[in-house]
Parts: structure tokens; C-alpha cells; sequence
């Protein structure tokens, strides 16, 4: 298997479109190399914030080629290649592989209730079919599904080429049993927060950092929560975490991933709007959202 060190700030980086609605690739390749410059750990193309729940395959190709020669192996790419059923899901992940990416960051299925028993065997039957390590996403409101601690343990145990769980429900003490569950296994699994306001207390109790959607308006803030933290410098590691929730209070609004995809268009990036139907804030939002880049800036926030 290929050997990937999961850490740090990942940036599931959103998808430039067109006024079509087509992708931007031209801008995409911008946005990562402000990433990047911005310090960020690695680039996780069509994620939530990406959008992949509304790309086509041929759409997440386009993405999956571009974002992979434009980062040159500077960082690693996690690709989202869950899909609802599972052939579809070990399509894609075997394509994602077979263009080059270094990890594969699998969502849960959606729409359908799944049971315990059937997300353990999705995941083990994905796992027999890729060779490069396999990041669980765990997404609840967004799926229908959660993923149990007790499940992640199991198949962290089981599965080899699983070797990191992001947990972005939200709830510290599901994030916290994660890390307590895998903690003692005998290989280097790594558990990242999905929620951005749980970066530092996740590094705290042994995780590995996060897949942070707020790095894509703020990459250089977002990442220097990691490396204050490996620093050691605590309070400053504090404040950059606390930072980011003046952000984060816009998101009352509408749907993190437009308001996120908005603060970019309003820092002057050419990004787009998200893809019908799911482009909609509200005047109210569109105002307090410039309110606080506004603020954020003046703070050096970038």
C-alpha cells in the first residue's frame, strides 16, 4: 500500500463554475496554488464543499486530473469517490487511484438507512479493489447515515488500506470516541475533525488535524492551527482556532458550502456561484458575511 501521512489542514476545495455552471479548471489551478501558499496540508477535491454531491463522473475526472497536475505532489490529494451504491463507489475509487490520487476519502452512502452491519461490509468490499489508504467520512446530517465509533474501530482493525476517519457530525463526544477507539491499534490510523471548530480540541486528544472547508476563504489561518499546535505554542494555536468563529456565524444563513463559496467570490476569486438549486443567500447573509471578511482582514486574517 502506498504510504501517506495524514495530518495537518486538508482543504476539501470548492469547484470553480462558469456563469454556465461549467467548471472553471483555469481557476481551480489558481485556488490551489493560494492554498498551498497559504500552507495547507493537503487538497481533497469534490468533497462537500466541492460540490461532488452535484458533479457528474466526467465533471469529477476533470477535477481529479486538473487538481492532481497542478499540485505536483507537493501535498496529498484525497479524492471523494463515495458514491450511494457500492460498485459505484469502487468504480470510482478505482479510477480515482488509477489517475493518481494519494488518498480516497469515502463518504458514507446516502438517502437509504443503512444498517451497521451493512456500512462495515460497503467498506471492506471498497477496500478489496484499491490499494492506496482509504479515509472514512462520516456526515450524518448531510447521509442519513452515522458511522459508529464501534464500527470505525472494527474496520480500522480489519482493513488494511483504512487508515483515517473524518467525523463531521459535529458532535465532540463521536469525534472523541473515534480517537479513543483507535488509539491503541496496532497501526498508524489517524481521526480528522469535519468540523472546523473542533480542529485544536481534536489534535488535543491525539487526532491529526482536519478537513477544514473554512480553509478555503482563510488557508494560511487555518493552517497555522496545526502548526502552532505541533509547536507547542498552545495559547497562540487558541487564538487561531477561536478566530474562525465570527466566520463560522454566518453560516446561520444558508448552506455552509454557499456561504464559503460566496466569501471567496467576495475576496475577488472568480469562483462562481454553487450549482443550482443549492446558490441561494439571503441579503441579510450576503451583508453580515461582508461584515465580518471585512473585520477578518483588518485582524490580518488571510
Amino acid at each position: 500500500m502506498k504510504h501517506v501521512e495524514l495530518k495537518g489542514i486538508i482543504t476539501p476545495i470548492l469547484t470553480p463554475m462558469n456563469s454556465d455552471e461549467s467548471v472553471n479548471t483555469d481557476e481551480l489551478r489558481n485556488q490551489i496554488e493560494r492554498l498551498l501558499k497559504g500552507g495547507v496540508h493537503g487538497i481533497f477535491p469534490f468533497g462537500t464543499n466541492g460540490e461532488g454531491y452535484i458533479l457528474n463522473e466526467g465533471e469529477k475526472v476533470e477535477v481529479l486530473e486538473a487538481t492532481i497536475d497542478q499540485v505536483k505532489g507537493r501535498v496529498p490529494v484525497y479524492a471523494g469517490s463515495g458514491c450511494i451504491s457500492t460498485a459505484d463507489t469502487i468504480r470510482m475509487s478505482k479510477k480515482a487511484q488509477e489517475l493518481g490520487a494519494d488518498v480516497l476519502s469515502i463518504i458514507t452512502p446516502s438517502f437509504a438507512l443503512a444498517s451497521q452491519k451493512e456500512l462495515y461490509d460497503h467498506y471492506v468490499a471498497i477496500a478489496k479493489h484499491v490499494d492506496i489508504p482509504i479515509v472514512l467520512y462520516n456526515i450524518p446530517a448531510r447521509t442519513g447515515n452515522k458511522l459508529l465509533p464501534e464500527t470505525v474501530a472494527k474496520l480500522a482493525k480489519d482493513v488494511d488500506v483504512i487508515m483515517g476517519a473524518k467525523d463531521s457530525s459535529g458532535d465532540w463526544e463521536n469525534l472523541l470516541a473515534y480517537i479513543t477507539l483507535t488509539k491503541e491499534l496496532d497501526k498508524d490510523f489517524r481521526v480528522l475533525s469535519g468540523n472546523d471548530a473542533l480542529i485544536l480540541p481534536c489534535l488535543k486528544e491525539g487526532g491529526a488535524g482536519g478537513i477544514a472547508g473554512c480553509s478555503n476563504v482563510y488557508p494560511q489561518t487555518l493552517a497555522s492551527i496545526y502548526e502552532l499546535f505541533k509547536a507547542g505554542k498552545l495559547e497562540e494555536a487558541e487564538s487561531a482556532q477561536d478566530s474562525i468563529a465570527s466566520f463560522r456565524s454566518v453560516f446561520k444563513y444558508g448552506n455552509p458550502n454557499t456561504v464559503v463559496k460566496k466569501a471567496v467570490s467576495l475576496l475577488g476569486y472568480p469562483v462562481g456561484d454553487c450549482r443550482r438549486p443549492f446558490h441561494y443567500l439571503c441579503e441579510e447573509g450576503i451583508d453580515a458575511l461582508k461584515e465580518v471578511l471585512k473585520e477578518n482582514a483588518d485582524k490580518g486574517m488571510c
